[in-house]
């Protein structure tokens, strides 16, 4: 008889630090620095020999449009690599003395320059419209990746081994051979212990956070005022390797620390740079953008109150943003209402929230009670419910009211306290164009959102939501009464999309079924409420806020990618599901559920039961 064979997997994961590539340490500085010189070089020579790519990469002697972005990132990689060399006045850009942030950089700095030599090629119909400084740049920008990756960097290493209990009695060579077959090496959370910072004076980390948030409405100001999809996509790029060298050289650490510290003054210096874009812009064009992204970020705050802490899967949302948008075109003066009623805003703000809180709980008291994917459905078939019948609303296929599929034009211009948000005023020397009154009205109520939801997440009733969300069989044997504290969540979050939907009806001036839509090319929608919430990350505020911000700007500005935006979106969540499912931003207990070890013990160094 032959005996069971025990195949049990021996898993274990260590840090070392090695370089990708097998070089000399000398000699993979040497070749980082020489590339990163290089290609700075390479953007003051001509990239293409015609102007018809955009952003004229034809002039010899200073760079323009997707050259500046190169250019930037070369000296932002040379800047790091000799940072990482303890160079004096440097040392503060990476305070871990890694090599990791110098990687990641200088793949930056080569996806964002092959990415503009693809386009030029893609567009004007082959390679042979690329001029030597392209060539150059391509080699350049590949030299300073291979040095770098010649580097040590610090990686995870994963040794997954079956055994048949007799590995320990095999000899100690082949017992190390047998592991080296099942050992992978890649790059992965190796978050080391910062060292001490240098203590400084109040005034000058006062100093440094102000800096630090004037440095993101430069970089805010630049991305959305980009004039071409190409520019704004290399942008993107850039921006995003640029942010996780900024977390492995540690600035992103150091930054968290001094605003935790100063919580006032970071809040504050946050208020102050969102309030001065409008400033930045010399036209309504990007204001409008701006706007509409702080009415998307509101929105899915709200949804993050249902799906984030409650744990609700709400595939309706968007219906509750059209009750709030509809009922203040109704009540706010229309000449299309057929209510013929004009309320000041404030009244129509309180009439569109009110409304959609009786939606949210009409729909949410005989619906809550389901769980799972049958919520999904209901929320689902609410959402088109809502979109048919206010489209069905023109006195034909039934009551006047919501004049069908035409929607309901002509809404008047704000009027608060006697400020016309519809017209231009100069207040002390400054010049406000009507998109930036709406944008500051927005910013004003998205705060009272963020507000809403830091102290309801914080409290007794948002720790029941979690528990709730954690697992609702074990919430409700404590005592939680589930399904009202779900009614409660359903409610505010259906408030708080009604506040957001009455500004809406405003700054469109019109409101027609087919914004209100499950999914679409066009945000907001549902599908793209929950995407945002999801992508940045669930039960955080900062997460919602920066995955609406990139779901809508992105479609807006790559307008040249119209038809196959669906498609790319539906990439990029599947590559977000495989490799962060966590989010952007994740909170710290849900980035410790989806990385925890074998151990049971997260990446961070700590378990569930710290966070």
């Amino acid at each position: 008889m032959t005996p069971p064979t025990d195949t049990t997997t021996d898993t274990t994961t260590t840090t070392e630090t090695t370089p990708v590539i097998p070089l000399p340490l000398g000699a993979a500085l040497a070749l980082t620095t020489t590339g990163a010189l290089l290609s700075a070089a390479s953007t003051f020579l001509s990239w293409t020999w015609t102007t018809a790519f955009p952003g004229n990469l034809t002039v010899n002697g200073y760079p323009g449009g997707l050259q500046l972005l190169t250019l930037t990132g070369a000296l932002l990689t040379l800047a790091l690599t000799l940072a990482t060399r303890g160079t004096p006045g440097l040392r503060w850009l990476n305070p871990t003395r890694r090599h990791d942030a110098t990687a990641y950089l200088a793949a930056g700095t080569l996806a964002t320059t092959w990415y503009t030599l693809i386009a030029i090629a893609v567009q004007l119909g082959g390679l042979a419209n690329l001029e030597p400084g392209g060539y150059i740049a391509a080699l350049a920008t590949l030299l300073t990746l291979t040095g770098a990756l010649g580097l040590p960097i610090d990686r995870r290493t994963t040794a997954s081994y079956p055994h048949n209990g007799r590995l320990a009695a095999l000899p100690a060579p082949l017992a190390t051979a047998l592991r080296a077959t099942h050992r992978t090496v890649r790059p992965g959370r190796t978050d080391r212990p910062l060292p001490a910072a240098r203590p400084l004076p109040s005034w000058a980390e006062i100093l440094l956070i102000a800096a630090a948030f004037g440095t993101a409405l430069c970089l805010v100001t630049y991305g959305i005022g980009t004039g071409y999809g190409e520019l704004f996509t290399g942008f993107l790029i850039l921006a995003a390797f640029g942010t996780l060298a900024l977390r492995k050289a540690g600035i992103v650490t150091r930054l968290t620390e001094l605003t935790t510290k100063h919580r006032n003054i970071t809040i504050t210096a946050a208020f102050v740079a969102a309030a001065l874009f409008p400033l930045t812009q010399s036209t309504d064009q990007y204001t409008l953008i701006a706007v509409n992204i702080l009415i998307f970020s509101t929105v899915a705050l709200g949804l993050n109150i249902v799906v984030g802490l409650a744990g609700l899967l709400d595939l309706g949302y968007v219906a509750f943003l059209g009750v709030g948008a509809y009922t203040a075109a109704l009540v706010s003066g229309s000449t299309a209402s057929t209510l013929g009623v004009h309320f000041p805003f404030w009244a129509a703000v309180l009439t569109g929230a009110a409304a959609s809180l009786v939606f949210g709980v009409v729909i949410g008291a005989p619906t809550l009670r389901l769980r799972g994917d049958y919520l999904a459905i209901v929320t689902l078939g609410f959402g088109e419910i809502f979109r048919i019948t206010v489209g069905n609303l023109n006195g034909e296929s039934g009551p006047s009211l919501t004049n069908g599929p035409n929607g309901i034009p002509n809404i008047p211009d704000l009027i608060l306290f006697g400020y016309n948000f519809g017209s231009t005023h100069s207040l002390g020397g400054i010049t406000l164009s009507p998109f930036a009154n709406y944008y500051l009205l927005m910013l004003l109520i998205t705060i009272l959102v963020v507000l809403v939801f830091s102290r309801a997440g914080n409290s007794r009733i948002g720790r029941a939501w979690i528990a709730i969300r954690e697992d609702e069989t074990a919430a409700t044997a404590m005592g939680i009464n589930s399904f009202r504290l779900k009614l409660l969540a359903f409610a505010l979050g259906a408030t708080l999309a009604g506040l957001a939907g009455t500004v809406q009806a405003h700054v469109a001036y019109t409101v027609v079924p087919e914004q209100y839509v499950f999914a679409g090319p066009v945000p907001p929608n549902s599908a793209f409420l929950l995407a945002a919430v999801i992508l940045g990350g669930m039960g955080t505020i900062r997460g919602p806020l920066l995955g609406a911000a990139l779901l809508y700007l992105i479609p807006a500005k790559l307008q040249f990618l119209h038809d196959y935006q669906l498609l790319a979106f539906g990439a990029a969540l599947i590559l977000l599901m495989r490799y962060r499912p966590e989010g952007l931003i994740p909170n710290r207990r849900q980035q410790l559920e989806f990385h925890e070890d074998a151990t049971g013990t997260g990446t961070l160094g700590i378990t569930k039961a710290e966070a």
